[in-house]
């Protein structure tokens, strides 16, 4: 586990975080230029080594309900990783859902496995579900996170399209 200091070195590294120190000896890191309301990307850091960096590119049940993630056991190279893909998340304007109809609509159908398993990506209500046969497998809010799970497990987008 990296120590406070080395955390803390790490983080000022990114010259577009602005430190803010918070109650306790924590340490806040803002990122002023993103675009989302959202501007904390590195939360309580922690003398003890713990703390917590805004995970909003990652699927919610790997976040806490704010869209954090625990960083007290990440190396050196997971924690470049994880802050630099916040910023870029923070980075990118938050897609009207109007606009999400229209710009993610070419992703719903079949997804098609390494070993040919089937996946279907379907918009539901306000969620996007991803199924397996008639069982649900996965809930997204937002097409991103569901194109980015079945990328992450293997997933391609099957040239015939399901509706």
């Amino acid at each position: 586990m990296l120590t406070f200091e080395e955390k803390l070195s790490i983080i000022e590294t990114f010259p577009e975080l602005q430190r803010k120190d918070v109650s306790l000896g924590r340490v806040n890191f803002h990122y002023p230029e993103s675009v989302q309301e959202k501007k904390i990307v590195v939360q309580h850091l922690h003398p003890n080594g713990n703390g917590f960096v805004y995970a909003g590119h990652m699927r919610k049940k790997d976040t806490d309900r704010k869209g954090f993630i625990n960083i007290r056991d990440y190396d050196e190279a997971a924690l470049k990783e994880l802050i630099q893909k916040s910023m870029d998340y923070l980075s990118e304007p938050a897609v009207e859902i109007e606009e999400e109809d229209n710009e993610f609509a070419r992703l719903e159908g079949t997804w098609l496995g390494r070993e040919k398993q089937e996946l279907t990506l379907i918009r539901e209500d306000q969620l996007w579900n991803v199924y397996s046969g008639s069982n649900l497998e996965e809930c997204f809010e937002s097409p991103i996170e569901a194109e980015r799970y079945l990328l992450d497990e293997g997933f391609r987008q099957s040239r015939k399209r399901e509706m």
